[in-house]
């Protein structure tokens, strides 16, 4: 009896201990990404490289400085997430220990910085990527402006290293950057699971160790996607349209002038500074050389024409963030996606945010910052995580453009695709023949409004300033609406010279005397170019006030912002319209 009752007990303690063992946690993994090793952090684990020595060699031996952020616990390998930094920033612009330490070029606590930081990824279970692109900060080598052959293969490779570390699930990885890093968001989203070569072909992607590799959400953030429309515009993309093959080459456009001065003076090396100075100078016409340079811009440098190479894949989900004051990478940039991807299928995974924010001359408030990184994650969550809330298919986001620039942001105004977003349309113009010259009007509006050396506000107000040699429409507002989308200009021209362009700007003009610069955009012609013309300007979200008057203003001369005309012009206009898209259906 008593034997019976000590094996009773015996076995009762085993089973306790037992017990005790399988509800210990498993203990953390030891990694060392890149063979980096890692401190507690913000609550999370930080792998940083810590001197020019631990710089991890990319595919062609390129240094790269590249951190590593890892959740807490849980057990590897994990979903990942690339932060790709702005033109000219380091790896430290998405670090939240980086940036309170003053080692970021993004200010500490900006809105756009809210919950979109390697901290709060890595706290949500992701293994977080920073890295300073090559040329830039204590990266080796030169920069390719973005270039998908080079750039982008960048991000692949050292994504195909932590996966034979056992660091990273190989397919299940999100890509997210800023500007220059959106841009190249855009182009891993396309690539999705193949790698561009320096030849140009398309090759499966595999790790070093041959683990097929896969991008599977991109938050490309005031991102390019064809980067000759956005550096040099022709005005032939319009909304309702797919923008086709080579489109934006055909004629050449007009350069930004201001915006390729400023960043084409930032880079220091030959090489890379090659490209851009083939694009900044007299204009057309454009030699060998530069016609070279362009096509090779458009083809190397973009997400949007991976689409048109054989073998390419269909683009990884998307969730896309341009901003309405945009003067570099307007909305377009997202539309020419958004529109191709519902064009094939229009259940297609993408969804856009559209807000007064970006570079200049955009005001970036926090509201819509706030709003758009909390929609982000979630993206992000669905499409690594497996969990609910993603942004439906097709789903717009919008917040209005406020003016002063204390006023609160309005919106959100959602709807499942762009056009149910702007229902209805305000429609205005003259039949009245009217001309103008390569001249230009007054040079010191066009000065005060360049987004790089003017104000660079987005809602600076002038008094009301009559300018010669401009064709001028406008329309008084009976009832207040609010213009959401492109305004599309519609005219009958017969132009005079070559190598001309329009450039349009829409005003608010109200009772007090003053005017504000709502819109522009520019139309490049080609020699003597006569006949019916339709272009869009940028696209804005802006309320017009009861009592106020609208101005169009078409002129043949905008710089310093655009790079004017080589040659004498003139275009004489006739049979005008204006078609502003409303959120309301019947604005007037």
């Amino acid at each position: 009896m008593r034997r019976g009752l000590y094996l009773l007990l015996a076995a009762a303690t085993v089973f306790a201990v037992a017990a005790v063992v399988l509800a210990a946690p498993t203990p953390t993994p030891t990694l060392t990404p890149f063979g980096h090793a890692c401190t507690p952090e913000d609550g999370v684990r930080f792998c940083p490289t810590a001197d020019l020595a631990s710089r991890v060699p990319s595919f062609d031996g390129v240094p790269l400085d590249v951190d590593v952020t890892l959740p807490e616990d849980g057990e590897p390998p994990y979903p990942a997430i690339v932060m790709l930094h702005g033109f000219g920033g380091t790896k430290a612009d998405y670090e939240a220990g980086a940036q309170a330490g003053g080692e970021s070029s993004v200010a500490p606590g900006s809105p756009s910085t809210y919950h979109y930081d390697n901290a709060f990824y890595a706290s949500r279970g992701y293994a977080v990527v920073n890295y300073t692109a090559r040329g830039f900060g204590h990266s080796g080598g030169y920069s390719h402006l973005a270039d998908s052959r080079y750039e982008a293969r960048d991000t692949q490779y050292l994504l195909g290293l932590l996966a034979d570390e056992g660091v990273v699930q190989p397919r299940e990885i999100g890509v997210t950057g800023t500007s220059y890093g959106g841009g190249q968001s855009m182009e891993l989203a396309f690539l999705r699971d193949k790698v561009r070569l320096p030849s140009g072909k398309l090759t499966p992607w595999r790790s070093p160790a041959g683990k097929r590799m896969a991008i599977a959400a991109a938050y490309p953030r005031l991102p390019w996607s064809d980067l000759v429309s956005a550096l040099v515009p022709n005005g032939r993309f319009k909304d309702w349209q797919v923008a086709g093959r080579e489109r934006s080459l055909r004629p050449p456009g007009t350069p930004l002038a201001s915006f390729l001065d400023l960043y084409v003076g930032a880079l220091k090396d030959e090489a890379s500074t090659s490209l851009g100075r083939a694009l900044v100078g007299a204009g057309p016409p454009l030699s060998p050389e530069e016609a070279k340079a362009l096509k090779g811009l458009y083809w190397n440098h973009g997400g949007y024409p991976l689409r048109f190479l054989g073998g390419a894949s269909k683009p990884a989900p998307l969730l896309i963030e341009n901003g309405f004051t945009d003067e570099l990478f307007p909305i377009e940039q997202a539309l020419r996606v958004y529109g191709y991807l519902r064009s094939q299928d229009p259940e297609a995974p993408v969804a856009l945010q559209f807000a007064d924010l970006g570079h200049s001359r955009a005001t970036g408030k926090p509201r819509p910052n706030y709003y758009f990184d909390n929609q982000a994650a979630r993206f992000f969550d669905a499409h690594l995580l497996g969990e609910e809330g993603a942004p439906a298919p097709g789903l717009v986001t919008a917040f209005t453009t406020a003016c002063p620039e204390s006023a609160l942001d309005g919106g959100p105004y959602k709807a499942t695709s762009w056009g149910e977003l702007h229902p209805g349309s305000f429609i205005f113009g003259s039949k009245r023949p009217q001309a103008f010259t390569s001249a230009g009007g007054s040079a010191e509006v066009a000065q005060a409004f360049d987004p790089v050396t003017g104000s660079g506000e987005t809602c600076l107000t002038i008094p009301i300033t009559p300018e010669a040699n401009t064709a001028a429409y406008s329309s008084q507002i009976k009832r207040g609406f609010t213009m959401l989308g492109q305004p599309t200009i519609e005219a009958q021209i017969a132009t005079t010279g070559p190598y001309g362009q329009i450039d349009a700007r829409l005003w608010d003009v109200s009772p007090e005397g003053t005017q504000l610069l709502v819109d522009r955009g520019t139309y490049a012609l080609e020699d003597n170019q006569s006949g019916l013309v339709a272009f869009q300007l940028h696209g804005n979200a802006y309320r017009f006030a009861k009592g106020h008057r609208i101005e169009l203003q078409l002129l043949g001369r905008d710089a310093p912002y655009y790079q004017p005309g080589s040659s004498p012009f003139t275009v004489r206009t006739s049979r005008v319209q204006v078609t502003l898209p409303t959120r309301q259906r019947d604005p007037r």
